[in-house]
């Protein structure tokens, strides 16, 4: 679990599409003198461009540290970690502790779809960018003034359009000088993470709804308790 704030932004120093398992590796340097390996251990996981990937190597003694992750074929199918290359920027985001302060949103670091960048335009200091996913089923769980995560960066959706299909974001300038979105260009691709309280709505609701046809085709208890809530509310409404 993490919090989609970004720590720290490191380079791809190598990418290796045939490590010595057989498989993709990514190693990723650190600025010198960064803390970001401090407390970690093999094993660890670590979100980079907001995936969720495990340390498989540490090198966090020497004055630019680096660490080492393997990238399943999935993962490269859904992400847009395959598009990276030697010196490519990166949002690194340790996973979250006990004791973190949570002032971002729970991100899972399980990426949904990638997003294109339609638009980018400057606002005053703040730069409003917008996004169309390639899976655009996903846009019914994007919603105004609710949580994404892009690359890994917790944002706030400041327009939404589910008829064309985009929504938009707006990075203010500390955040421009923190993660790698701000330099990225239209027609590039960010991974999207949607609020992952959207998904349990959805199969709650899913749930209730089943129930509520099933109740009517046993004689209506279910049905008609959500008639009697309705009613409720209508009459509440009228007498205001």
């Amino acid at each position: 679990m993490f919090t989609g704030l970004v720590e720290e932004i490191g380079v791809v120093a190598e990418l290796n599409a045939n490590d010595e398992t057989g498989g993709t590796s990514l190693t990723i340097s650190l600025p010198e003198g960064s803390a970001l390996l401090s407390d970690a251990q093999l094993g660890d996981s670590i979100a980079v461009n907001g995936v969720c990937l495990t340390a498989t190597s540490l090198t966090a003694s020497t004055s630019t540290p680096s660490f080492k992750v393997g990238v399943a074929p999935e993962t490269l199918r859904i992400t847009n970690l395959g598009s990276l290359q030697k010196n490519s920027r990166v949002n690194l985001e340790r996973a979250v502790r006990a004791d973190t302060r949570m002032g971002g949103h729970f991100v899972q670091g399980h990426v949904d779809t990638v997003g294109e960048i339609l638009k980018m335009e400057q606002d005053g200091n703040a730069l409003t960018f917008r996004f169309r996913p390639r899976d655009r089923e996903l846009t019914r769980y994007i919603v105004y003034k609710g949580f994404i995560a892009l690359d890994g960066t917790s944002l706030t959706v400041t327009k939404v359009n589910d008829d064309e299909c985009w929504w938009e974001v707006m990075l203010i300038v500390y955040t421009q000088e923190r993660v790698v979105i701000a330099q990225k260009k239209v027609g590039e691709t960010v991974n999207v993470e949607v609020d992952i309280l959207a998904k349990y709505a959805e199969k709650s609701m899913a749930g209730y709804l089943g129930s509520v046809v099933k109740g009517e085709s046993e004689g209506g208890s279910a049905m008609s308790m959500l008639e009697s809530l309705v009613g409720r509310m209508v009459e509440e409404k009228l007498q205001k």
